[in-house]
């Protein structure tokens, strides 16, 4: 009875541990997912990696999410991918949640997930520090077909930015004129390296890659994020 009961429950964790795979790396065609579509104004904290997946892998829900409201996006034709660089399923993004941030083209599931960390965790921040909102925010590049910059490990290793996977952003404009800049107030004395270093926590919801200038040297301007296999938030 008792290896009956060891089997059963190793089965059953093979079964859910197949499926958490599954749905991570967007195997499964949305069609089929068991998953609600990914909401905008009550995302899902628990399962909203794996709903930003299949809205990077689906067209339908693609096109769903550019024409939501407070997103100012368009779909962008494919480019194949070639020798590691290239796109698919990606948009033009020209803001969201009230900022504008202007990107040629990102794959959606990044687009997704800037639109939610704009709403849900940079305009509370903004809101509650500064009494203001952001009107836009620094986009400092998105798609290049080159390796990993900064990182020894994997110089020899594509970017998400190949892919259109990643995005690099730089400040923020506040709604009363000031400009908060990751270079210059990362580290001041005051509520902009408060509202810096929270926005940056709050962004390894929807991303999975998320860095920032303590990680290294190459960062010191920029918050680094993407969407790709590995998980890290520095």
């Amino acid at each position: 009875m008792r290896w009956k009961w060891v089997r059963r429950s190793v089965l059953i964790g093979v079964v859910a541990l197949a499926l958490a795979t599954t749905l991570r790396q967007g195997w499964l065609p949305a069609q089929f997912s068991p998953l609600p579509a990914l909401d905008l104004e009550r995302p899902i904290p628990v399962i909203v990696d794996w709903q930003l997946v299949e809205l990077a892998s689906d067209r339908a829900l693609c096109r769903r999410f550019a024409t939501s409201k407070g997103v100012r996006a368009r779909l962008v034709p494919d480019r194949p991918i070639s020798n590691g660089c290239g796109w698919r399923n990606a948009v033009g993004m020209l803001g969201a949640g009230g900022a504008n941030i202007s990107v040629r083209r990102v794959s959606c599931g990044v687009a997704g997930g800037l639109a939610l960390w704009i709403k849900h965790v940079v305009q509370p921040e903004a809101k509650r520090l500064f009494g203001s909102r952001v009107v836009s925010i620094g986009n400092m590049g998105v798609y290049s077909c080159r390796n990993i910059i900064g990182v020894r490990l994997f110089r020899n290793r594509r970017s998400q930015h190949a892919t259109a996977n990643a995005i690099d952003v730089g400040s923020f404009r506040l709604a009363n004129g000031k400009t908060i800049s990751i270079l210059r107030h990362w580290n001041a004395p005051d509520n902009r390296s408060v509202f810096l270093r929270t926005v940056h926590r709050g962004a390894c919801r929807f991303f999975r890659v998320v860095l920032g200038p303590d990680f290294n040297r190459a960062h010191r301007d920029h918050f680094h994020f993407d969407r790709g296999l590995f998980w890290r938030c520095v």
